[in-house]
């Protein structure tokens, strides 16, 4: 029985790009989100885990795009085998199945500790920044600091109400035009 190519792509943030994410493939069917990983309880995954059934193939970029520590990793890898699932990582190379070898067994384990590990490391230097910066008296808070002014917000309105387009405007503040939506919406 052949079963489905099942894609699962998934980044952060609603700004991130999905595109490089496996590209190219001919998949029959694609789970995609813009969420962070951190959490098993993410809509695409779980309408993934769900879709998937004996037979099927589900194609991730990598590892760290399904699961963001090791026990996620494991669990959602898991579930999908012992349903009859194969598990394939395009940038790891490696394959899972009810009868994955244990080399591969080892590899998850290890690859998995490694982003683990990396995610640590990058959580401990971005508090440390946090730190320096409040010492110094320059944090201010969690974002980006905003770009415009209120006055120009205020302008934003005018002109949009005057009817002109709002690229024109985005290119005049020297913002995206998706800033100048934000910033309609948000008053």
């Amino acid at each position: 029985m052949k079963g489905q190519l099942i894609g699962y792509k998934r980044v952060s943030s609603a700004d991130q790009n999905t595109a490089r994410q496996l590209d190219g493939l001919e998949l029959d069917e694609v789970f995609e989100e813009k969420i962070s990983g951190k959490s098993l309880e993410r809509p695409a995954l779980l309408a993934m885990l769900k879709h998937a059934r004996r037979g099927d193939i589900v194609v991730v970029h990598s590892m760290d795009r399904l699961g963001r520590n090791l026990i996620d990793l494991k669990t959602i890898v898991s579930e999908l085998v012992e349903k009859g699932v194969e598990v394939k990582f395009m940038k790891e190379n490696l394959t899972f199945s009810s009868d994955t070898d244990p080399f591969n067994e080892l590899m998850l384990n290890l690859l998995g500790a490694f982003a683990e590990f990396e995610r640590a490391l990058i959580k401990s230097r971005q508090a440390e920044g946090i730190a320096i910066r409040k010492a110094a008296g320059l944090y201010a808070g969690k974002g980006r600091k905003r770009e415009i002014t209120d006055v120009q917000v205020a302008e934003i309105k005018t002109r949009v109400a005057a009817g002109e387009k709002k690229t024109k405007i985005a290119a005049d503040l020297g913002i995206s035009r998706e800033s100048v939506y934000k910033y309609l919406k948000a008053s």
